[in-house]
């Protein structure tokens, strides 16, 4: 088994323990964003709920998913590790996918329940892992979180475009019945899934002792204990989620309720450390706070994005007939994988140059490329016909400059979690930055449920216009957080110590 000394010290752009985990990541954001882009369409057209109650339930079963990735987090830091917290979280995401396929209508919550559960296992470990490769201040960091991030986008792009498509039938129609076309969209998820965790366990004898148990001082007998109540405890949990996610006036008060309570967690683990070390933790809280309002926007995507694009876009992509909602859940993907290696090998050659520009002005920039995006969508409003359906090439172009946005923020905020935390909170540090999109998507829902009340009972172009208008107010709010990021970033520099 190679050390952790030798693990680190690879040769080259990326260390080969990275392609493993790229292709075990790719197949669960495969299901993650099938299931996630299907969402709100299904609730719709299947549950009967109106497009307000569907924003909201889809704000909030988002919440909850990024929110226990905090929870998850929290139990490899002090019982599980890494490893185990994975392996058992893609075990729940299977469960969850397999019943959602079995009858969508009938279990669709307790299927969405184990799949809350199982992600919050599954995400914030296996991006821990990927920080846990390389020595502290490694300045190819960013650059494997960027090259990490594109075998997301590459299950994302697949998954996104694939699930919707059946379940809308235009794709795979002719093999599959339409009463079955959501059965089979689910069970996309389930399979991708499997895929997933079998190349983890297949490859994680190349982690050396990276993610293993943090009680190796405890007895076998105890520590074994420990992790079967974890286990119990997370199947427990599940009827709790259920209830919650089904009635998202609950999601108000556990929102209320979690944040402050992790907050305070990290204010408590704190004494522990010396000053230098918690000025780095300040800093990453900060990151964190500014990425709330980052998802907000960006998680329209999944919402009120989803309506538009079922009811206000053509088409013709370039020429070539499309779903347009499956545009929405993959452009973005398909961007990342063109541009994230690129991206990476950006900041390096910029870092040799000495003119990277820090980590806070990438943030600013993050935000900035996202308020010319949504002033995109904005845009598209001019492109319309009567009916109010607007040009799909516009609304794909705003999904390329915010993008762009997404590359300057996500890996490199995933990348500069790892740096920024000591190692006995790390976990716990990459599940607060996912509880920071659990924020952030509990907004997205508020925000897509108030465009959605406003364009209530409209026609498609009175619809068209004010799902255009909203994009335009989220395009100002961007551009001001942007720039109150690059004014602060001399300050956050300081308080980061010389991490870059």
């Amino acid at each position: 088994m190679e050390s952790i000394e030798q693990i680190q010290n690879f040769k080259g752009k990326y260390p080969r323990q990275l392609w493993y985990l790229f292709f075990s990541e790719m197949w669960e954001r495969f299901s993650f964003y099938g299931m996630r882009g299907m969402l709100v369409i299904f609730m719709v057209n299947q549950l009967g709920l109106n497009k307000v109650d569907a924003n909201l339930q889809y704000g909030a079963s988002q919440a909850f998913v990024y929110a226990f990735t905090f929870v998850g987090g929290l139990f490899a830091d002090k019982i599980l590790g890494y490893r185990k917290s994975l392996f058992w979280g893609g075990l729940l995401m299977i469960v969850g996918s397999i019943i959602l396929a079995i009858d969508p209508k009938e279990f669709f919550f307790l299927g969405l329940g184990f799949n809350i559960i199982g992600t919050g296992f599954f995400k914030p470990n296996i991006s821990t892992i990927v920080g846990s490769l390389y020595k502290e201040g490694d300045p190819r960091t960013d650059a494997g979180f960027s090259f990490f991030y594109m075998g997301v986008n590459l299950g994302a792009l697949i998954g996104g475009y694939i699930c919707i498509a059946v379940a809308n039938g235009t794709m795979l129609s002719d093999w599959v019945p339409e009463h079955l076309r959501w059965n089979m969209a689910f069970g996309f998820a389930s399979v991708v899934m499997a895929i997933s965790l079998i190349t983890f366990v297949w490859t994680q004898k190349s982690l050396g002792p990276i993610g293993i148990s943090p009680l190796l001082n405890l007895k076998i007998s105890t520590r074994r204990i420990l992790e079967i109540v974890t286990y119990v405890a997370s199947l427990i949990a599940i009827p709790f989620i259920i209830l919650l996610v089904s009635n998202p006036k609950y999601t108000d008060r556990f929102m209320f309720i979690i944040g402050p309570c992790a907050l305070a967690y990290f204010l408590f683990e704190m004494r522990s450390y010396s000053w230098p070390v918690n000025k780095k933790i300040i800093a990453a809280l900060i990151f964190i706070f500014f990425s709330i309002f980052f998802w907000a926007f960006f998680e329209q995507s999944g919402g009120s994005l989803s309506l538009f694009a079922e009811h206000n876009l053509q088409t013709k992509l370039l020429g070539v007939t499309v779903d347009p909602n499956g545009v929405n859940n993959s452009a973005n993907s398909a961007f990342v994988i063109i541009f994230a290696a690129l991206f990476g090998l950006v900041w390096l050659w910029m870092n040799k140059k000495k003119i990277e520009p820090n980590t806070t002005v990438k943030f600013g920039l993050g935000f900035l490329f996202l308020a010319i995006g949504f002033y995109v969508f904005y845009y598209c409003k001019f492109f319309a016909d009567s009916n109010g359906v607007t040009s799909l090439n516009l609304f794909t172009f705003a999904w390329l400059i915010i993008t762009f946005g997404e590359l300057c923020l996500s890996p490199i905020g995933m990348s500069v979690m790892t740096k920024l935390s000591p190692q006995k909170l790390q976990a716990g540090m990459m599940g607060m930055w996912f509880l920071a999109s659990a924020y952030g998507q509990y907004f997205a829902g508020l925000l897509g449920a108030d465009i959605a009340k406003i364009a209530e009972n409209k026609t498609g172009l009175e619809a068209l216009v004010i799902y255009c208008d909203g994009y335009k107010d989220l395009a100002i709010y961007a551009l001001i957080a942007g720039l109150v990021l690059i004014l602060i970033s001399p300050l956050v520099k300081k308080l980061m110590g010389g991490v870059k």
